[in-house]
């Protein structure tokens, strides 16, 4: 895998950073984790990525939500 990809991959976990509480944390990050490790399989990486990115989603929004 290229920088690139592992970055996007990392995208959830990058994005549960910014939520306010850190138990998205742990779930993005086994998220991003099983992305890359499932790079070879494109659709069962894309669908980890997308479960991540949901929980990520979640977590940032109530962070936006609060303020």
């Amino acid at each position: 895998m290229s920088v690139l990809q592992i970055v996007i991959a990392a995208l959830p976990f990058l994005l549960s950073l910014m939520s306010r509480t850190s138990k998205a944390i742990a779930p993005c990050l086994l998220a991003s984790i099983f992305t890359v490790l499932l790079g070879s399989e494109p659709h069962r990486a894309a669908m980890t990525w997308c479960v991540g990115v949901l929980i990520a989603a979640v977590a940032v929004r109530e962070r936006l939500r609060a303020i």
